[in-house]
């Protein structure tokens, strides 16, 4: 493995590298095939305990199409604190993870990740639950489960350089 240029900067606390993954609102995906690369921006669920990110796509395209012929994988959570006017820094925090994706067919762990997700993204999950994942969209949605056995972090969180 690489080692950090700007050991300052390097996040190596699970706990805080687990918190990115849960508050971010999107993960970017690395993908590649022959060479080709390919990136996938998604919606996700972080589910802690089992150390993997679940998430919904449609069932053809160009995405599954790439996984299904390369399932390792390279992402990003990013949690953006955006540019601070006059000191030239951009405050920020990541999480990066290497993984395997596996397409989950299960219908009761589609719908432990389908809950993951709504629990994660939405503010008031229990009516979705209970309203849109019956057997029926189950059995239909396609969900993808990456399998995380790295992860790293970087994050700037305070001003360096003042005017």
């Amino acid at each position: 493995m690489y080692h950090m240029r700007r050991g300052d900067k390097e996040v190596t606390e699970p706990g805080e590298l687990r918190r990115v993954l849960l508050e971010a609102k999107y993960v970017t995906l690395a993908l590649c095939v022959e060479n080709e690369p390919y990136i996938a921006t998604l919606s996700h669920g972080y589910d802690v305990e089992g150390n993997v990110i679940y998430f919904h796509c449609a069932g053809s395209g160009k995405k599954l199409d790439f996984l299904r012929r390369n399932p390792a994988v390279w992402g990003q959570a990013l949690l953006d604190m955006g540019y601070q006017q006059g000191s030239c820094d951009h405050l920020f925090q990541t999480t990066q993870f290497r993984g395997a994706v596996e397409f989950v067919t299960d219908v009761s762990e589609k719908r432990r990740a389908l809950e993951v997700m709504v629990r994660q993204i939405d503010g008031d999950p229990e009516p979705i639950i209970n309203s849109q994942l019956n057997e029926s969209s189950l059995e239909r949605i396609t969900i993808g489960k990456i399998k995380i056995d790295y992860m790293s972090g970087k994050r700037a969180d305070r001003i360096i350089i003042s005017m």
